[in-house]
């Protein structure tokens, strides 16, 4: 059977094409009756609007790219979620694709993969640098979600190194005083890990506490297993931590895990918060305390500053002129976190 067209919904209904198409596209200047008339036609033959011909008709794929390091880390699949959701309210699909933390997967993701399939990128990189984000002509519009590379592009973030030096006084304001960053590096970059630790050290700097190099758990992954294991390393050097901030909830989980084997009780001995809040810590035990972004958010941002790119490339350069109304390029847009305190910090019935 032949798919319904727009001129056989109009047949149906006994208006014109133009009637249907002012339906389907919500205009205001349609009475409820004809809309009424017109939506129960488009029920009866199960008409479905052909987005790609639409975006086709634009010069468009309707496609854009979520390029994340790796899509089992839950952090990555949750604001997958988030993103797909928020394209589909602009009728926009998302094509997701892991670049495993490769520089090459990055540079091509951020040159479009060389073609024209997508219409715009979505990007979190950890390989790429200032010079590869500055240095763009003809590629796809592009929004990068994590730390700020230069301002070559759209950006959006929490502010990590605040939120970090948050989660880290709450832990001090619960009188920890030997507390270790697990994944933390102290070095000069622009990393997600950089800025967290940059944090870390403010709010111990603050308090008063001196900073030992060794309380910085660097790890080559930032998984469950490699907490666990940096933990592990350190309790079997003898350190006696009170407190452990670590740089993501992956490596809080798999920290917990090693102080249950060790014997060691969770906050009676050791407190420990995270980052993220993925669905794992709100189910450990304990639950786990943790630096909450708002990842809702963080999508619709992203997704609304790309298709606005989108929008301005295909009317071309004079859409994002000053007079025009258009969004001033770059754009850089830090989003909400908040502290989640739950067992791991605050004891049973803590959260």
């Amino acid at each position: 059977m032949a798919r319904p067209r727009i001129k056989d919904v109009a047949r149906h209904a006994g208006v014109s094409e133009k009637t249907v198409s002012n339906v389907i596209n919500d205009y205001v200047h349609v009475s409820e009756r004809t809309r009424r008339v017109v939506r129960e036609a488009i029920d009866h033959l199960g008409y479905r609007v052909n987005l790609a011909g639409r975006h086709l008709r634009k010069g468009r794929t309707g496609i854009i790219a979520l390029v994340v390091p790796e899509l089992d880390v839950p952090y990555f699949a949750e604001l997958a979620r988030h993103v797909i959701r928020e394209a589909e309210r602009l009728s926009l699909t998302v094509l997701i694709h892991q670049s495993g933390a490769d520089r090459e997967h990055e540079l091509a993701a951020l040159a479009g993969f060389g073609s024209d399939f997508v219409d715009g990128i979505i990007l979190s990189p950890l390989a790429l640098t200032a010079d590869d984000v500055s240095d763009r002509a003809g590629a796809p519009p592009t929004v990068l979600l994590g730390e700020l590379l230069e301002e070559g592009a759209d950006h959006v973030a929490i502010d990590n190194e605040k939120a970090a030096r948050e989660a880290t006084e709450h832990l001090i304001g619960l009188g920890r005083r030997n507390i270790l960053a697990v994944g933390g590096v102290e070095a000069p970059g622009l990393g997600t890990a950089e800025a967290r630790t940059r944090g870390y050290l403010a709010a111990l700097a603050q308090a008063g506490i001196p900073h030992r190099p060794e309380a910085l758990l660097p790890v080559g992954d930032f998984r469950m297993p490699d907490g666990a294991r940096a933990v592990a390393g350190v309790l079997r050097a003898g350190e006696r931590p009170d407190a452990l901030l670590c740089l993501n909830d992956q490596l809080a989980l798999g920290a917990l895990r090693t102080l249950y084997e060790s014997g060691l009780r969770v906050p009676e001995d050791v407190a420990v918060i995270g980052f993220d809040d993925v669905e794992g810590g709100r189910f450990s035990v304990p639950t786990l305390s943790t630096v909450a972004p708002d990842k809702a958010a963080v999508a619709r941002v992203a997704v609304e500053l790309l298709h606005r790119r989108i929008e301005e490339a295909a009317q071309g350069p004079e859409a994002s002129g000053a007079g025009s109304g258009g969004v001033q390029s770059p754009q850089d847009r830090v989003v909400s976190h908040r502290l989640v305190l739950r067992e791991s910090t605050e004891g049973p019935g803590g959260g």
